[in-house]
């Protein structure tokens, strides 16, 4: 594998990692949110449905996050 390509393939590699990261934060907040919605404590419903709206940004994000390094980086 030439220096160029090594280099590419752990670019791609950190780039999947920190989107898997944030899909997963996402989706562990998504089911607190959903299964443990006491867990806002005294939070408002506004914060409520803000974090909910965050958490599937940041989940629809990686996801084209990670397609977008299959499809211009593999």
């Amino acid at each position: 594998m030439g220096k160029d390509n090594k280099f590419k393939l752990q670019l791609a590699v950190m780039l999947i990692k920190t989107a898997e990261a944030d899909k997963a934060k996402a989706l562990i907040t998504l089911e607190l949110l959903s299964t443990h919605p006491a867990g806002i404590g005294d939070h408002s419903t506004d914060d409520f449905y803000k974090n909910a709206e965050e958490a599937v940004a940041m989940l629809a994000d990686a996801d084209d996050r990670l397609e977008a390094i299959q499809k211009y980086l593999m």
